[in-house]
């Protein structure tokens, strides 16, 4: 089963990706992280998330290796450093990315999140590697609406493609006004630490809701992430195993009597809450 989300000008990508947030720290599982990658693009998780912040390029040196002669079959995204996302920096930022990663371009490339350099300067740099062929889409990470707002005023910022964002079952401050700003928009949110990097509780609503589709907690908050319109799910996974869980979780579908369960214990905001990070 696929699952697809359509970025703005029409492309679909995956709504379930792989992200490597964590990878390549630990020579000891780098033979397992990488059978991993490779399984979950066997199984249509295709949109591979990474960052230069992530081992500082250790993870994208082991995406390259990873996913060596299948370039074409990817939707690469990375992540520049806010320090780096000056006009000049950002464009060596990416050049050195593409190196790391074996590449010659990446699909998407975004802000990891806000820092001292204006927003106009970051766009311009991204505006000129989009022109250059070096990334065929940008976007941001970690913006609340208010910045999502400054960044729509300033020249070309209208082009941003997403908003990567910590988004959750037990984290859904992003419902009240972030993720209903960016669906007006048709601008689809990434979620990131979709089972909050596993401490997702295991017990409760979710336990059994679990227990009547013969799945894990974690499945089903994954499939009820996946459930929302406009999401991109990028857990990730670090053993084969654990990729097939997750790939399950695309299978599940939760009736409203489940969805009525999960609001309960984990109840959608009623107001305003400032944009969480992990």
């Amino acid at each position: 089963m696929s699952l697809t989300v359509t970025l703005p000008k029409g492309e679909a990508v995956p709504a379930l990706g792989q992200g490597t947030w964590q990878i390549a720290e630990n020579a000891a599982r780098r033979a397992q992280e990488i059978e991993a990658l490779r399984l979950g693009v066997e199984l249509g998780m295709t949109l591979i998330d990474t960052a230069e912040m992530y081992g500082e390029g250790a993870a994208e040196e082991l995406v390259a290796e990873a996913l060596a002669g299948q370039r074409e079959r990817l939707f690469l995204v990375s992540k520049v450093y806010p320090h780096n996302a000056s006009r000049r920096g950002v464009v060596e930022a990416c050049e050195r990315s593409l190196k790391r990663l074996k590449t010659d371009r990446l699909d998407l490339y975004l802000l990891h999140w806000r820092g001292s350099v204006p927003l106009e300067e970051t766009v311009i740099g991204f505006e000129e590697l989009r022109r250059a062929g070096k990334v065929r889409r940008w976007g941001v990470s970690n913006f609340d609406t208010d910045d999502m707002d400054e960044l729509f005023e300033v020249p070309d910022g209208p082009n941003c493609a997403t908003n990567q964002v910590l988004y959750n079952v037990t984290r859904r401050g992003p419902e009240y006004d972030l993720l209903p700003w960016m669906t007006e928009r048709g601008m689809p949110l990434m979620a990131y630490s979709p089972i909050e990097q596993g401490r997702i509780p295991r017990r409760g609503a979710l336990q059994k809701v679990a227990e009547k589709h013969g799945a894990s907690a974690f499945q089903i908050a994954l499939a009820w992430l996946l459930q929302k319109p406009g999401v991109i799910a990028i857990p990730k996974a670090s053993s084969p195993e654990h990729v097939r869980d997750n790939c399950r979780a695309l299978e599940i579908r939760l009736d409203p009597e489940d969805l009525a369960a999960i609001d309960a214990e984990f109840p959608p905001p009623k107001r305003k809450r400032p944009l969480e990070m992990i």
